[in-house]
């Protein structure tokens, strides 16, 4: 996956990384398939399943890159590169890297104007993570093949790319609740993972299904998919 030296001693480079998805079983498939690092250089330092973990682990163990999951709870991973802008910034930067199930244009923007140096689906095979990884280690861009060309779309004028009107009227909670929703989940689920109370969760549906003149879950799944926000 990566260069080794000559003597055969292992990859002559490093990179340590955090791995950031509220999925336990994806993390440790990801940790299984690149963290060997004798063999793929590497060396993952941390996990986190929401925000606030993300946020933690990332000041504790400064890591080179983080691979960063889209939707998680706490405000999702826009909200963690807002919160984590000073380590961009840094002497030893820290680059963020979107590793996302989803390919939805306004994922893939708002992630890259949080400050991510690429965005990858999770389709990518493992040796090509590992090298996307240590790209972003050294400030490149790395997209997906399919996300490339839409990318470059999307950011080659100073003018804002297009964007939907009716998805801009939510707020980031209220799409965190209607992807949920679209996704089948219930009420209770949805407190849970977004670590809210079943009322707060029922107040955001209402006013998702008021903003965007909906009137059941059902049409608002339709909405959702038709778009592909599920």
């Amino acid at each position: 996956m990566t260069k080794t030296t000559e003597a055969g001693g292992g990859p002559e480079r490093r990179v340590r990384v955090v791995l950031v998805d509220d999925h336990r079983m994806f993390r440790t498939g990801v940790q299984a398939e690149i963290g060997r690092t004798e063999e793929t250089g590497v060396e993952v330092v941390g996990e986190a399943a929401d925000v606030d973990q993300a946020v933690t682990v990332i000041t504790a163990t400064r890591p080179e890159v983080v691979l960063l999951d889209v939707h998680l709870p706490g405000g999702g991973g826009v909200e963690v590169l807002r919160r984590c802008t000073p380590l961009m910034g840094a002497e030893n930067p820290v680059r963020f890297l979107a590793l996302s199930v989803s390919d939805a244009a306004e994922d893939v923007i708002g992630v890259i104007r949080g400050g991510a140096r690429g965005y990858v689906t999770k389709t990518i095979t493992g040796t090509d993570l590992v090298d996307s990884v240590f790209r972003v280690q050294d400030g490149d861009a790395v997209f997906s093949p399919r996300l490339a060309g839409f990318v470059l779309d999307a950011f080659a004028s100073t003018d804002a790319p297009p964007v939907d009107e009716d998805l801009d009227r939510l707020t980031q909670r209220e799409r965190e609740v209607l992807r949920l929703i679209a996704r089948g989940y219930a009420y209770k689920e949805i407190a849970k993972q977004l670590f809210i109370s079943v009322k707060t969760v029922e107040s955001h549906v209402s006013a998702v299904l008021r903003k965007l003149q909906l009137s059941n879950r059902h049409e608002l799944t339709r909405w959702a998919t038709a778009r592909r926000l599920v």
